[in-house]
């Protein structure tokens, strides 16, 4: 449940230079079980790549979330977007997941694809933003006590319809 605020989410461009940040809002938000956060020497090599930026989402100052993102050609991917517990279904993923969008439009991409685990609960997010599954990677997540999760693939138009239709 999110917290009282006194202002909107800002969402900035961040870099290297932000990865403590970053790393807490990883573990606040991606559960061990399901081995699904990043290590911070994966984070710092990821953001040396062409192509690749980093977005991180503040309320009141306090870090709220983060997104990675690269673009290759005419497609953009979205690698990473965590949001912390206490802001969740407040708006944030949202803003971070447009954000995401229009940075990959400017770049020249015209579908955004991401990756998740089944079961998932930001589905209902990527759902209502357009994407839709087009690949399954069977047992592809691997979580620390041993137990496995499939990847689902999917996949956005970037025009402006689709992605403001929700």
């Amino acid at each position: 449940m999110s917290t009282a605020r006194a202002s909107l989410p800002e969402v900035v461009v961040g870099g290297s230079a932000d990865l403590d940040e970053v790393m807490v809002t990883m573990h606040a938000a991606f559960e061990p079980c399901f081995g699904e956060a990043w290590t911070r020497g994966q984070c710092a090599g990821i953001l040396g790549l062409g192509g690749v930026w980093l977005l991180l989402a503040r309320v009141d100052g306090r870090a709220a979330g983060f997104a990675l993102a690269r673009v290759v050609l005419d497609e953009a991917e979205l690698l990473l977007l965590a949001v912390a517990p206490d802001e969740r279904r407040a708006g944030v993923g949202r803003l971070m997941l447009d954000t995401v969008a229009d940075g990959a439009r400017i770049r020249g991409a015209t579908r955004l694809h991401l990756e998740m685990r089944e079961g998932n609960p930001a589905h209902f997010l990527y759902s209502a933003a357009g994407f839709i599954e087009i690949g399954r990677r069977s047992r592809y997540y691997r979580g620390k006590d041993g137990r496995v999760f499939d990847a689902i693939t999917l996949s956005c138009p970037l025009d402006v319809e689709t992605m403001n239709a929700s």
